[in-house]
């Protein structure tokens, strides 16, 4: 019997994070919720190379990493390379609007301050996956 949902264990995601630690955690997160499979970059170059040689269903994103930073390179993915429709969830320790703006207007499609929570990953990247999530942002949090 077919339901009309995606299979998601059919689908890779991208994980592009300077953190090892952080990136198993995504990894893991997405392997064990979700059942996707995951390709994993540490650098901004490995990813925009990952990126261009391949298609991916989904791509997270750190902003804050050294080199080219993550806002060069969702800007890099949405101008040239084979994933310029993917949909992207960046993830990040920034928390400011402007961060958020700069980062939907790059087409990002949602945006999700750190740390990282199973349950709003989980949550982000099915609905992004099953096409219903484009635009999203979880409300900052509010400083003390």
């Amino acid at each position: 019997m077919t339901t009309g949902k995606p299979d998601l264990r059919r689908y890779t995601a991208l994980v592009i994070d300077d953190s090892e630690p952080t990136r198993m955690l995504i990894a893991k997160i997405l392997e064990q919720e979700l059942g996707l499979q995951s390709v994993l970059a540490g650098t901004c170059e490995e990813a925009l190379r990952i990126a261009k040689e391949r298609e991916f269903d989904i791509i997270l994103l750190d902003l804050v990493m050294p080199g080219i930073g993550g806002f060069e390179v969702l800007k890099a993915i949405r101008w040239g390379s084979a994933n310029i429709d993917t949909p992207v969830i960046v993830l990040s320790v920034l928390d400011d609007r402007a961060s958020v703006d700069r980062c939907m207007a790059l087409r990002a499609h949602a945006f999700v301050t750190k740390p990282v929570n199973r349950d709003v990953i989980a949550g982000m990247v099915r609905a992004q996956l099953r096409g219903n999530g484009a635009g999203a942002s979880l409300p900052l949090p509010r400083k003390p």
